[in-house]
C-alpha cells in the first residue's frame, strides 16, 4: 500500500491510526471480553467498550508514532545501521511471536490431547 498511496498525506496520518486499531485490538479484545462478563448493564457495558476501544486505539497510536518517528530520524542520519535496525527488530519480534506460539502450542498443549490453562 505504501507503494500505491505512500505520496498521499491521508494516507500517511491515517497509517499508524490504523496500525493502532489493528494491534490494539487484536491484542487487548480477551482482557475487554472477560470485563464484559461482569457488566449486567447493557448502556454500561457498550460506554465500557467504547470507552476501552478508544483509550486502546489512541495508546497503540501514540506508541506506533513514536517508534515510527524514532527509526525516521535514524533513517535520515545513518541508512546502514537503519537498515541493520530494522533487520535486528524484526527478527526479535519473529523470535518472540514464534516463543509464544509454541509456548501456547505444545506447551500448554493447545495441539495435543493434554491442554492445560491455569488463569493467572
Amino acid at each position: 500500500m505504501d507503494r500505491v498511496f505512500g505520496t498521499s498525506r491521508l494516507y500517511q496520518y491515517l497509517r499508524p491510526f490504523v496500525v493502532g486499531v489493528v494491534h490494539g485490538l487484536a491484542g487487548s479484545a480477551a482482557v475487554a471480553l472477560l470485563v464484559l462478563t461482569t457488566i449486567r448493564n447493557v448502556h454500561w457495558a457498550i460506554a465500557y467498550l467504547l470507552i476501552f476501544g478508544v483509550g486502546t486505539i489512541a495508546g497503540m497510536m501514540l506508541i506506533t508514532m513514536s517508534l515510527a518517528s524514532a527509526f525516521r530520524v535514524v533513517v535520515r542520519s545513518r541508512q546502514k545501521f537503519s537498515r541493520r535496525l530494522a533487520l535486528a527488530s524484526g527478527l526479535l519480534s519473529l523470535g518472540f511471536g514464534l516463543f509464544v506460539a509454541y509456548q501456547i502450542c505444545i506447551v500448554d498443549g493447545l495441539f495435543t490431547s493434554h491442554a492445560r490453562w491455569i488463569p493467572q
